[in-house]
């Protein structure tokens, strides 16, 4: 069984990931708090020689943990997304981890959304989208939003020096909008909506996926028809298929 330490493992995602693979993995965490059932090291990302116990005699790394928006303020953001980040990576290359899978954002192109026909897809002013919408794609320029998406970006920066300088493999999940609900709520998401399933599908897949040139991004949404990032690549390398779909709910929250 393959020894997998995932940081942030008593969030949403988190929760959901244990659940999945428990029973074909040997899993640790590292968090703030106690995990119940789990070997857990209770540390800051933060503070680098406390954290890095987690990582002896691991072969992979599943990096979640996150401020997870703007109203964190700027210190926590720098102290978790930045710094814990960084100290991650480091602490998985001096302990001989193999790889890691860092769950990013779709926030770092959602700056997108500020123009057309972006901004009247996630307005839900459909009928100013074109039939034909260009799909934003891993090779497109990123574009963050706020302070949160653009921790994201540095997390991508700083993931692809560790690949390129320190020997692990790297794959980015750029996961869309998840939520404790399990469903979507507003026309904003009916573009950028994940299921807890299928979030935690990419992961699994992700797994065993090696990335060319030990780095590789992903955008991973359901399969929303509203969407405007383009999963194609997912579904080609990582064998993502999405099960779900916001358009399952459409009736129930759209006008």
């Amino acid at each position: 069984m393959a020894k997998i330490l995932v940081t942030g493992m008593s969030g949403l995602v988190g929760s959901a990931l244990a659940k999945r693979l428990s029973a074909s993995h040997e899993l640790s965490a590292l968090n703030r708090s106690d995990v119940a059932e789990y070997p857990t090291t209770r540390a800051s990302l933060g503070d680098f020689d406390a954290i890095c116990p987690a990582f002896e005699g691991v072969d992979t790394v599943i990096h979640l943990a996150a401020k997870i928006d703007d109203s964190f303020g700027w210190d926590d953001l720098h102290d978790t997304n930045v710094v814990g980040t960084r100290n991650v990576f480091e602490a998985a290359a001096h302990a001989g981890v193999r790889r890691i899978v860092f769950a990013s954002s779709g926030a770092v192109v959602a700056g997108w959304e500020l123009v057309e026909p972006y901004r009247s897809l996630v307005a839900g002013e459909y009928e100013n989208v074109p039939e034909r919408l260009r799909l934003i794609d891993e090779t497109m320029a990123v574009r963050p939003r706020n302070l949160y998406a653009a921790t994201k970006v540095w997390g991508e920066a700083i993931a692809r020096h560790y690949a390129d300088n320190h020997g692990l493999e790297i794959t980015c999940l750029r996961i869309g909008f998840a939520n404790a609900e399990d469903r979507p709520s507003n026309a904003r998401q009916f573009s950028v909506w994940n299921s807890q399933r299928d979030v935690v599908r990419a992961f699994e897949l992700a797994l065993d996926y090696v990335p060319p040139e030990r780095f590789d991004v992903f955008f991973i949404l359901s399969d929303n028809r509203r969407g405007y990032r383009n999963i194609t690549r997912a579904k080609t390398l990582l064998g993502f298929e999405p099960v779900d779909s916001a358009d399952d709910f459409s009736q129930e929250v759209l006008p």
